[in-house]
């Protein structure tokens, strides 16, 4: 017997976008289409601001799993807003191990770690060392956001190059990660690929995203394709 919608799920449907729903189904390929419901994210973003903080907020977070698509990417915008950092670690420790897709991954950036760079690097290793796909790739998302220009340390570029984990999704984060690191850390960053210290597909795949960026310059490309060929 079919469960009858939930209320929020309900709300969800409403803001329906079906050419929507069409498109994020391409771009979210381990996804079935029919657990997206093609809800654009300037809707999702603006119900998130008017639930945050409420009971029934809290009540959602607590339903875990969710069917949809856009439960999870509203779960993930929910607990960005989380103003105490304990609470917000909790909640991710809580929803992480659900998370089952790029999008919802990639948008999970709590606004709380800006303000405990020296505390958030253990966490990171902890998600760095679970077997979960999304839970990996969000630690690697963290390093890349907060930790490649004042906090940075070359630690986490090992902490990086030492994750092993089959998953394209990984692999992808990995390469994206040493990308933004040779645009930003450039001097600790390079040896990597000069001494091929990276798997040959996280390789490959971190110097196209670089060649691929407006921040490092022709020269610069030209010796990153001159190592792929080697």
């Amino acid at each position: 017997m079919k469960q009858q919608p939930t209320g929020i799920q309900q709300a969800l449907f409403t803001l329906q976008d079906k050419t929507y729903q069409a498109f994020q189904s391409k771009l979210i390929p381990t996804l079935s289409p029919e657990f997206i419901i093609g809800v654009r994210m300037p809707a999702l973003r603006k119900l998130a601001k008017r639930w945050n903080g409420t009971e029934a907020a809290s009540q959602f977070m607590q339903q875990l799993p969710h069917t949809y698509l856009e439960e999870n990417n509203l779960h993930g915008l929910l607990l960005c807003g989380i103003a105490d950092y304990p609470q917000t670690i909790l909640a991710l420790d809580a929803f992480l191990p659900y998370v089952d897709n790029w999008a919802t991954c990639d948008l999970l950036n709590p606004k709380i770690f800006q303000m405990h760079p020296f505390q958030l690097p253990t966490q990171i290793q902890q998600w760095l060392h679970s077997e979960h796909t999304y839970t990996i790739r969000f630690a690697l998302g963290v390093l890349l956001r907060h930790y490649l220009e004042d906090t940075f340390s070359p630690d986490y570029l090992e902490w990086a190059a030492c994750v092993e984990h089959s998953d394209y999704y990984v692999h992808m984060m990995v390469a994206w990660y040493f990308a933004e690191a040779l645009v930003k850390q450039p001097e600790h960053t390079l040896p990597y690929f000069t001494q091929h210290r990276l798997s040959p597909q996280i390789e490959r795949m971190g110097i196209q995203k670089a060649v691929d960026s407006h921040r490092i310059s022709q020269e610069q490309k030209h010796f990153l394709r001159s190592l792929s060929k080697k």
